[in-house]
């Protein structure tokens, strides 16, 4: 207990968080006299009102938020909504006020979206601070007070107690039993034991192993304890995290970069043709003002202004679908990201595994060999059993109302396998009535309980192996009748190292009986010496049961799976081999201490051969998403603590917990699994990959459509012929095949083997694998269909040339849409029926064209005569052709396949 006699202050000094070493270096009443704090009285308060003004409340700040006005022009100011505007404009000019009426309808839609997803992403910061609205029990002028936590300043001595949230960063004074659970923060996966010795200066300086001190945001799981608060707000560990989400860019997915560059080339193309079309109209003899009209009604006609309304729609859709999934998406675009993600990084405690202690191994001595069972079964040996009572007797352990076990992790575990195996905690306890104990200490290691027992008295003792196995004289095992045997320390320290290079946690369990009651206060090391050695536990939290597949779907689908953690590098990789991660034993494990050490350069020569990385801090979190990154990978960061939430942010695509994850992390993400199932993952890979076929398909048959439309009216002069089209026609077509039809498109099937090909190249242009191609190829087709109509009615005297014209652009793009519905399958593959909204979309768009034909009103408004029998059946023949062709196409493919 440290005393104030020589520590008490003279006066009432500004407490300075700083040292001559890094706190957990220096032991804990150097920093109370340094700071001139009394550890019997706390701060005063004209003390703790200087340094409220000093350094302020213990919250982390809202930040500078983005106005309404920012967020609109952030949105507004992308280059394919500006190409929209000016279409919009354009139309307006013509007079058509539908049509501008409709893309700034499209505009507005898309704007509004993005603003309502960037201020939700904004919402991380408002849940850390959230997180400061605790209680804390604080030591000030002599007496214990609570207050609120935000109003800690450094120097005040906070009182810690099972339960507590820590309130701030602390440097521990006095601690007894005292375990905390930092999993949040730093990955560790069961609960630290404290101590209150100062670190020696060459320990590391990963948080998980300083383990003098207390982090804000974490929670005592066991004990009690006093700390210095030396940090509070922005410079706490927390407040870090804080900080580097707050600082972190907004990284853009590879969508927006392919519609970016998409909207561009059209835009500049269309115009250039555009251009061209008007020059050559006009060298023609045409009316100048006719061909403005023209080349402006193209204008709009062939940019896809329904690309962004379709392509948002095509994400809701698909981010519905996840919900059904267990996938909350929180940015549309993270549906589409997710098809192009190449490397997965994985936090490990709580998604790759259940974030929860189990007793995986025990091991017994029978007849001179180690004797091991994995499951806690009723048919055990005498010597098994005794293990099981041993393990549940010494142990703290208690069962809620609910019948849930609560307590240390370790020891619930325990409880719980050896109730399965019919050793009730309860009815053990009535049997062998505790009478008295010595409770963990981390510098024995070890912990003592003594029960009432037939024979007598018992002692059971639980630790490290390298506390208690030394302190053994014999093997404790038993066939018909107890017997001792000769103990073989070595052997048995070697088992239990083996037991910790598979990533398990070790506890050595023995006992000793007596005949009477050892006094109290007798000397603690002679009570536990000349023990009995019962056997090992090894315990460790166990990987998720579709973890394994999961992660081998992920390699299927040409994804590598990388585990990031804070927990111990020996544990890391065993789980990484059980669910197939790495497949050797000896697989390398990068560091935190590796990583402080390595340059960024070196980091990217390294970052794709390693798999596992272990005691690794949340800004290293993010150097190792920045050099997949920089190395041209799409990475998705996967986690559900505190410490993964700047790293989920930075990746291409976070995906947080959404049951066991904290606040923190679900608001930096762009994905929350509903389920914390690690295979969920997977499917909405499966989902983005179908998204980003369909959206393909979209821009595959829109961009036909308007290649058709343009080599249509392109050509038509240069082959010395009318004008095939008016600009209302053009509008009509695309109004009437880029609405309902295309949207229909989201309701497709994903095509067979899509999770069996490789990710898209983060390069890969929206143009791959002759789309540009068929796009021009199919469009000409298109084009020369329509003038092989109009050049047989300028031959035969028709004068329903230019209505034949209008409907068999109508009617090839309908025909087009039903072909292109796979990249390869034929449409009898496919099944006619498996897609009824497009089926349906077709009746209608066909229906609508026919009464443009035959609706009496309509032809007036459209400049269009009813055609004949034999002239639909040239329209319709000639859209079959199309289709036809298409089909030869994806016929040519499969057998190039």
């Amino acid at each position: 207990m440290l005393t104030s006699a020589s520590l008490a202050p003279t006066a009432a000094p500004i407490f300075m968080p700083q040292g001559p070493l890094p706190w957990h270096l220096q032991e804990a009443h150097e920093l109370l006299s340094l700071h001139g704090v009394d550890p019997a009285r706390g701060l005063n308060d004209q003390q703790v009102q200087a340094l409220a003004v000093r350094y302020g409340l213990n919250q982390l700040p809202a930040g500078r938020k983005r106005g309404v006005g920012a967020l609109v022009w952030e949105q507004l100011s992308n280059f394919m909504i500006l190409v929209l505007v000016a279409a919009a404009v354009l139309a307006g000019m013509m007079g058509d006020v539908t049509d501008t009426l409709v893309i700034l309808a499209i505009v507005i839609m898309n704007a509004g979206i993005g603003v309502v997803q960037s201020w939700r992403a904004d919402r991380a910061l408002d849940a850390l601070r959230k997180m400061s609205a605790i209680q804390a029990k604080v030591l000030r002028g002599g007496e214990a007070r609570l207050i609120n936590a935000k109003d800690l300043v450094p120097g005040d001595i906070v009182i810690l107690e099972a339960g507590n949230q820590v309130p701030a960063d602390l440097r521990l004074m006095e601690i007894a039993q005292l375990r905390v659970d930092e999993s949040a923060l730093t990955g560790e996966s069961a609960a630290i034991e404290k101590i209150t010795g100062a670190l020696p200066a060459a320990s590391s300086t990963v948080l998980a192993d300083r383990l003098n001190m207390a982090f804000k945001g974490t929670t005592v799981a066991h004990g009690r304890g006093r700390g210095l608060v030396m940090a509070t707000g922005l410079n706490t560990e927390l407040g870090k995290v804080a900080g580097m989400i707050q600082q972190d860019v907004e990284v853009i997915t590879p969508l927006q970069q392919r519609l970016s560059v998409f909207g561009k080339r059209v835009a500049l193309v269309v115009m250039a043709l555009c251009g061209v079309i008007f020059t050559v109209g006009v060298l023609r003899g045409e009316a100048p003002v006719t061909m403005l009209l023209l080349a402006v009604g193209l204008a709009v006609a062939a940019i896809p202004e329904a690309l962004p309304a379709v392509v948002t729609v095509l994400l809701a859709l698909g981010a519905r679908r996840l919900v059904g999934f267990k996938a909350l998406v929180r940015r549309l675009t993270a549906v589409e990201t997710l098809g192009s993600v190449t490397y997965i990084c994985s936090d490990k405690t709580g998604t790759l595994t259940q974030n929860r202690m189990q007793a995986e191994q025990w091991v017994v001595m029978e007849d001179g060999t180690f004797a091991s069972w994995t499951s806690c079964s009723t048919d055990l040996s005498v010597t098994h059993k005794e293990l099981l009572r041993a393990a549940t007797l010494c142990n703290d352990a208690t069962q809620s109302a609910q019948g849930d076990w609560q307590g240390d992790p370790t020891e619930t575990a325990l409880t719980a396998c050896a109730a399965q195996a019919g050793h009730e905690k309860a009815d053990l306890e009535a049997e062998y009535p505790r009478v008295s104990e010595q409770p963990f200490d981390s510098d024995r290691k070890r912990m003592t309980t003594f029960h009432r027992s037939p024979q007598g008295y018992v002692a059971y003792t639980k630790g490290a192996p390298e506390a208690v196995v030394p302190r053994c004289k014999a093997v404790w095992q038993a066939t018909d009748g107890a017997a001792l045997v000769s103990i073989d320390g070595e052997a048995w320290l070697g088992k239990a190292n083996a037991m910790a290079a598979e990533g398990l946690r070790v506890l050595a369990v023995a006992r000793r009986s007596y005949e009477h009651l050892p006094e109290a206060g007798g000397e603690i090391e002679a009570v536990e010496s000349g023990l009995c050695l019962i056997g090992l536990i090894g315990l460790m939290d166990p990987p998720r049961t579709e973890a394994v597949s999961a992660v081998q779907e992920c390699m299927d689908a040409g994804i590598t799976p990388v585990m990031i953690t804070g927990d111990h590098p020996a544990t890391a990789r065993a789980v990484a081999m059980r669910i197939g991660i790495v497949r050797q034993a000896q697989a390398s494990v990068l560091t935190g201490s590796d990583l402080a050490q390595m340059s960024d350069d070196e980091l990217k020569n390294l970052v794709r051969q390693v798999r596992i990385y272990a005691r690794v801090d949340p800004a290293q979190k993010i150097r190792i998403v920045q050099a997949l990154q920089d190395l041209g990978e799409f990475v998705a960061m996967t986690g559900d603590g505190i410490n993964d939430a700047p790293a989920l942010r930075r990746a291409n695509i976070g995906v947080a917990m959404g049951l066991g994850g904290t606040d923190v992390a679900r608001e930096a993400s762009s994905l929350v699994l509903l389920d914390d199932n690690f295979a969920t993952i997977v499917r909405a890979v499966r989902e983005g990959r179908h998204l980003y076929d369909n959206i393909r398909k979209f821009v595959r048959y829109a961009m036909t459509g308007n290649s058709g439309e343009i080599w249509t009216i392109l050509l038509a002069p240069m082959l010395l012929m009318p004008t095939p089209l008016l600009p209302i026609h053009i509008l009509w077509v695309n109004l009437v095949t880029d609405g309902l039809p295309g949207l229909a498109l989201a309701a497709e099937p994903a095509e067979p083997g899509i999770m069996s090909r490789p990710p898209r190249p983060p390069s890969e242009n929206l143009f791959a694998h002759g789309m540009w191609q068929h796009i021009l190829g199919v469009g000409l087709l298109i084009g020369a269909l329509c003038l092989g109509v109009q050049a047989w009615a300028l031959t035969n005297g028709n004068a329903h040339g230019q209505t034949m014209v209008f409907t068999v652009l109508t009617l090839s793009q309908l025909a087009h849409l039903l072909a292109i519905r796979s990249e390869t399958s034929s449409l009898w593959q496919l099944g006619l029926w498996t897609n009824k909204p497009l089926l349906g979309a077709v009746a209608l768009s066909f229906g609508l064209q026919m009464a443009t034909v035959y609706v009496q009103p309509l032809n007036s408004l459209f400049k269009t005569q009813p055609l004949t029998r034999a002239e639909l059946g040239i329209c319709m023949a000639s859209a079959c052709v199309v289709w036809v062709a298409v089909e030869i196409e994806k016929l040519w493919r499969r057998r190039r396949r």
